[in-house]
């Protein structure tokens, strides 16, 4: 088996994704035209022509600009229907998608027409896909602890729908500690934890999103190796990196594929995986993330079925599910050496 067919067949999970970032441009200019929304691009090619960003920020303002299309309870199903059926072409069996309700809320769009939506796609996706799916609300940490309160007020009467929740959006300048009592209130709530730390921001962000908000996953978290006493509690604590290679080389937090830190991630003994962030944007699903990151740092056999492996270990399945596919992942292996 080669190593492409390999990253085909392997089950997957894929714990980073946000939903909004998988807005396709074809998409974009449908639910513009559905809408009545004017957007200041003509056509997909002028929108792809944007994509070339110089720092998280930059793709940020697109961001935003594009999510001014989603306003209908169908649109946003159609969006997470969208990604599912391209998650179910490169074997995801799992997704734990983000996903930003003060993007749209702030636009007078009601928060249950966003989680409706998006629910009511995953649910479809777990019949008829095999895909199963965890939903987490992501604060916008550009945005004040007062609005991340006032959204999870909102979030309470549909937390049936909701396992946890993140941090996301421009990180310098935000540092976790901005929403230290928001979380504990999440806590309080019977929700987990996630926040994304360590891309942009430093690693002392990392230890706030640990020490601070108690954290389940570090979302990225790629900078935790400029400090080795950190690296080392990662690895002792198997917390989880949702890493994004990439997302990280379409924001410049790398110059080049091959400068990226993840098999250093791995070898270091870290639950690292590979996830593709806002794959309209960045280039790429997660089959494609893992395909080019493979022959940028040259990933062996025993890397992918790790970070395959790692998906699994670090998601929000319960033990038995997590077995089942882990045990997948070992028939893989074994039929491969054989």
């Amino acid at each position: 088996m080669t190593l492409e067919t390999l990253i085909q067949q392997m089950p997957k999970a894929e714990l980073h994704l946000h939903i909004e970032g998988s807005l396709e441009p074809e998409l974009m200019l449908a639910l513009a035209e559905r809408n009545g929304v004017a957007l200041p691009f003509a056509n997909v090619e002028e929108i792809r022509r944007a994509y070339d960003f110089s720092d998280l920020q930059s793709f940020l303002d697109i961001y935003y600009e594009g999510a001014k299309v989603l306003r209908e309870e169908q649109d946003f199903y159609d969006l997470t229907w969208a990604y599912l059926e391209r998650a179910a072409a490169d074997r995801v069996r799992h997704t734990e998608i983000f996903f930003d309700p003060q993007t749209h809320t702030e636009r007078d769009i009601s928060f249950e027409t966003v989680v409706s939506g998006i629910t009511r796609a995953l649910n479809d996706g777990e019949r008829q896909l095999n895909i199963s799916s965890r939903l987490i609300l992501c604060f916008l940490r550009h945005l004040s602890e007062a609005d991340a309160f006032a959204t999870l007020e909102q979030a309470l009467p549909f937390g049936d729908h909701i396992t946890a929740f993140g941090l996301d959006s421009s990180e310098v300048g935000h540092p976790p500690s901005k929403f230290q009592r928001v979380f504990e209130r999440v806590r309080a709530e019977g929700f987990l934890t996630v926040a994304h730390a360590g891309e942009e921001g430093p690693p002392e962000y990392i230890w706030e999103a640990l020490d601070l908000l108690q954290v389940q996953r570090i979302d990225h978290g790629v900078r935790c190796l400029e400090d080795p006493e950190l690296v080392a509690r990662l690895a002792r604590e198997r917390i989880p990196l949702t890493v994004c290679p990439l997302s990280n080389l379409k924001l410049c937090v790398v110059d080049r594929l091959q400068d990226h830190n993840l098999k250093q991630l791995l070898d270091a003994g870290l639950c690292a995986m590979v996830n593709s962030d806002d794959p309209a944007y960045f280039g790429g699903y997660v089959g494609e993330n893992y395909r080019q990151t493979q022959a940028a740092l040259d990933l062996s056999r025993d890397d992918i079925l790790t970070l395959g492996r790692n998906s699994f270990e670090a998601s929000f399945l319960p033990e038995t599910e997590k077995a089942a596919y882990l045990g997948q992942l070992d028939e893989l292996a074994a039929g491969d050496r054989s």
